[in-house]
């Protein structure tokens, strides 16, 4: 049963959208996860249908047509109000590399200045949690991450960068997360992540769900260098376990 109160609406022809309040809250992912799930088990699956979550907002996309919205929509809300005791689908903590060397770390130094704190610590709060993962969006894979030490969180930077380097790890807000590809970004960069979060030569192309936990650890220059060069050639052991 829904603990929020919900709006749900048309999305063009072929779709609905279900938000919830304009708030980050984990209660509100595990509400958005649960639906998901139901609708997974009522036959909402590709290729017919999609599903896209972000933050506080859940679409629902028939890929094959019209979709009769009042209909739907009528369905959704006995969903939303199914009482249910079944555990939510297991979710995966992935374990991603990170090297904080000054060659990645753009911003680093700045970052650590503004929050008073010095590297080492600053590298061992970031690899302190289990960031949550709200969204996949911006660009294919990258990851919108929740749960950032408030004692790291800061302002984007004033003027973005044209261009952010692939693997860069960034903070804003109270958020981190990683450029999977290059592309412009206001992010602070403070290290670099060698595992690739997105390809089109893998399916799926993106490993990372939205639900899952990300959790970071340093790495060196030189394992930097290595990890680099396994993935290059898809030969990389990427850590994760069930949660």
């Amino acid at each position: 049963m829904t603990l929020f109160e919900i709006n749900i609406q048309p999305l063009g022809h072929q779709a609905l959208l279900i938000n919830w309040p304009d708030e980050v809250s984990e209660a509100i992912l595990k509400e958005m996860l649960r639906l998901k799930d139901i609708l997974q088990a009522e036959g909402y699956n590709a290729p017919d249908w999609d599903i896209v979550m972000a933050y506080r907002s859940l679409a629902l996309i028939n890929n094959k047509g019209p979709i009769h919205y009042k209909e739907v929509k009528i369905r959704v809300e006995v969903y939303l109000h199914r009482t249910s005791t079944e555990a939510l689908s297991a979710s995966t903590r992935w374990y991603l590399p990170v090297c904080y060397d000054e060659e990645f770390a753009l911003d680093l130094d700045e970052i650590c200045s503004r929050l008073k704190v010095d590297q080492q610590g600053l590298i061992d709060l970031h690899t302190s949690t289990n960031y949550l993962v709200y969204g996949i969006g911006f660009v294919p894979g990258f990851m919108y991450l929740g749960g950032l030490p408030e004692r790291l969180e800061t302002q984007r930077r004033e003027h973005p960068r044209q261009l952010v380097l692939q693997g860069s790890v960034g903070l804003a807000g109270k958020q981190t997360g990683i450029y999977p590809q290059d592309s412009p970004g206001g992010w602070n960069i403070i290290g670099n992540c060698p595992i690739p979060l997105f390809s089109l030569a893998v399916d799926p192309p993106c490993f990372v769900s939205v639900g899952d936990q990300i959790r970071f650890y340093a790495i060196s220059k030189a394992e930097h260098e290595l990890r680099k060069i396994e993935a290059k050639v898809g030969v990389y052991n990427l850590k994760s376990e069930e949660v």
